[in-house]
Formats: structure tokens, C-alpha cells, sequence
């Protein structure tokens, strides 16, 4: 049996595609994997498959201290994972991204690996700027992005087939949702988002007048609700269930959700993080609003005028079915065009 080794972390996006490529891999592949130690891919994994914890590092956007340990944590990183490799000896290093991904990439490399990487976004991201040097071939969610890089292929985003059969009833039950209004998924990604949390907590009151809201707010909120039909979850191993029971969704501009909800057809309000980010997701976000998918309310005009919060929702209600026409028309690849990427380089 063939044997894959995946790398990629730091947040649910550079995890959620890597699980839903072992899902369909480990029947057929021995599958195992390098992370950071004490990490969220670490928890998301090690129920999965077998686990190898390395040191990383994470370059910060800002002014830090920490930045200058950067070239002395890779070094230890390329090191851990050089004997990973070696021990492991695997036919095929798959990098989903980030900074853990980094000393794989190169340690694989180093021992002559074949390795297939993954960009989700439509700019490629730092890890990937590194990786495509290495990779035979580059895997990209957006169509645009596979031209730009030279061993680029166009394959969509892997996807859970757990998001994809999803059960309403399950959350309408636990939640007892008001069957006469419409019901609003907010959802911030793998970390939550303050911003978004704190806005619309502090409007809730006037858009539960409107919608049931079913508002994962991310494991560090603090957030609580004592309105009827306002249900605040901290996070969730059932995304798939609340994808179901949502009628309208409020989402950041990370890529892997977008695509989850173009998949399932729903109506979108993206709310793109602008600072502390490389502007990724204003740039996915653009994509989407440019072929009609999605309605796109900037951040810092929702700071300025929260009262545009609801309006948005409201003209996307209200032309629901003109964004579920363009996402019905929307050609849709799936994960098998990755695993048949990752199949060409494994039978060379």
C-alpha cells in the first residue's frame, strides 16, 4: 500500500480540505500526518489518522520579536520533519498550506518526494509562494489562480462529505426554530470573528424581528443570548446540519466555506476580513461577488453604518433566487479532481 503523508494547518482551512482528501484516501492509501504540536490540526486529526507533531513558525503581519526566531524554529522544523520523513518514507507529501507546511515541503524536497500542493485562495499564499518551487503540480479552488502559477491545475476545493449531507431536521429540532421566519447562519470561520460577533450581537435584537439566527461565534466568545429564536453555538462538529437548516448565510471571505456554501446553493452575505490579513479575502470575496454568487458588504462601511447589515440581508433575501440560478450554472469540481492529480503523480 502506498503511503501519503499530509501538512497544513494553523486553522480550519488549511485542515477541512486535507480531512476531506484522507476521507476518501484512507481506504486506499496508508495516510498519516505532520502538524504543529499542540495545534488545532493536531485535535481535528489525531482521531483520523496517525499524527507527527513538529515545531513551527508563524510569521506575524506586525512589527515582533517573535519574527526574528523564525529562521531558528525552520531550521529545527526542517529537521523534525526530515526524520519523520525518513523513518515514514512515504511516496507522496501532500501540503494543504500554512506555516506548518513549510519544513515538510522542503524536508520532502530534500529527499526527492513528490509533492502535490493545494491553494484555496485566489492569490497564492506565503507557504504555497514556497511550495509551488517544490510541488509537481498545484492544485488551485479558483480557476484564475491555476493560470497565474506555472505547474497550476484547476480542481475546486476538496469537501466533507459531511457538509454536503447535512440534516435540517437535527438542528431544528434541538433549536426549536420559528417555522414562519426564515433562518440566518452567521458564521466567522474556524476562529470566530469579533468583528462580526460584536455586530451582530448588538443588532440582534431587530433581526431576530426577521430571521431565527443560528450564530457560531468561535470558541473564545463570550457571547450570550436570552431572545427566543437568537441561538448562540460556540462551535460545532456539525456544520453540515446547520449548512441544511440555513436559509441565508453571513460568512467571512475564507475560501473554503465559500466554496462549501457554492456547492450547497446558499445565498451568501460575505463580510471579508480587511486588516491583519495579505487581503485574501477581500479577493475571494470579489470573485464571488463578480460572477453573482454572493452579495459582498465591505467591513469597514458595516463599522461605520450597522444599520447595512440588515438592509444587505434583505436585498439578499428578497433575490435569493437570482444568486442560487448563477451558483446552479456555476460548473462545480469536486474532491475526486484532486485525488486524480494526486493519482498521476503516484503512478509516475
Amino acid at each position: 500500500m502506498k503511503k501519503i503523508i499530509f501538512t497544513g494547518g494553523g486553522t480550519g482551512g488549511h485542515i477541512m480540505p486535507n480531512i476531506a482528501l484522507i476521507e476518501k484516501l484512507k481506504f486506499k492509501y496508508d495516510c498519516k500526518y505532520i502538524g504543529s504540536n499542540n495545534s488545532m490540526e493536531q485535535k481535528l486529526i489525531t482521531p483520523l489518522v496517525p499524527f507527527f507533531g513538529i515545531t513551527t513558525c508563524k510569521l506575524k503581519r506586525s512589527l515582533s520579536l517573535s519574527n526574528l526566531l523564525i529562521p531558528f524554529k525552520l531550521i529545527k522544523g526542517i529537521f523534525q520533519a526530515k526524520k519523520i520523513l525518513k523513518a515514514e518514507k512515504p511516496d507522496l507529501v501532500f501540503s494543504k498550506g500554512g506555516y506548518v507546511a513549510v519544513p515538510v515541503v522542503i524536508s520532502a524536497h530534500m529527499l526527492k518526494i513528490p509533492i502535490v500542493a493545494h491553494e484555496s485562495d485566489m492569490s497564492v499564499g506565503l507557504a504555497n509562494k514556497i511550495t509551488q518551487k517544490y510541488a509537481t503540480t498545484v492544485c488551485t479552488s479558483f480557476e484564475k489562480t491555476s493560470k497565474s502559477i506555472k505547474n497550476g491545475v484547476y480542481t475546486g476545493t476538496p469537501i466533507r462529505s459531511e457538509v454536503l449531507n447535512g440534516n435540517a431536521q437535527n438542528i431544528k429540532n434541538t433549536y426549536h426554530l420559528n417555522s414562519n421566519l426564515p433562518t440566518l447562519l452567521v458564521v466567522g470561520g474556524s476562529l470566530g470573528s469579533k468583528t462580526i460577533n460584536e455586530i451582530v450581537y448588538s443588532n440582534s435584537k431587530q433581526l431576530c424581528k426577521h430571521y431565527n439566527i443560528l450564530h457560531i461565534t468561535g470558541e473564545n466568545s463570550n457571547l450570550t443570548s436570552n431572545i427566543d429564536n437568537y441561538h448562540i453555538i460556540k462551535s460545532t462538529n456539525k456544520m453540515g446540519d446547520f449548512y441544511s437548516a440555513s436559509d441565508v448565510v453571513i460568512t467571512r471571505g475564507g475560501s473554503n466555506v465559500l466554496f462549501e456554501l457554492l456547492a450547497l446553493k446558499k445565498p451568501m452575505l460575505i463580510i471579508p476580513l480587511q486588516k491583519g490579513s495579505r487581503g485574501d479575502q477581500v479577493e475571494n470575496a470579489q470573485e464571488f461577488k463578480d460572477k453573482n454568487f454572493a452579495k459582498v458588504l465591505p467591513e469597514d462601511e458595516l463599522i461605520q453604518n450597522n444599520s447595512l447589515l440588515l438592509k444587505n440581508l434583505d436585498d439578499l433575501c428578497k433575490n435569493k433566487h437570482f444568486y442560487i440560478n448563477n451558483m446552479s450554472n456555476q460548473k462545480q469540481l469536486s474532491t475526486q479532481k484532486i485525488i486524480e492529480e494526486i493519482e498521476k503523480v503516484l503512478s509516475n
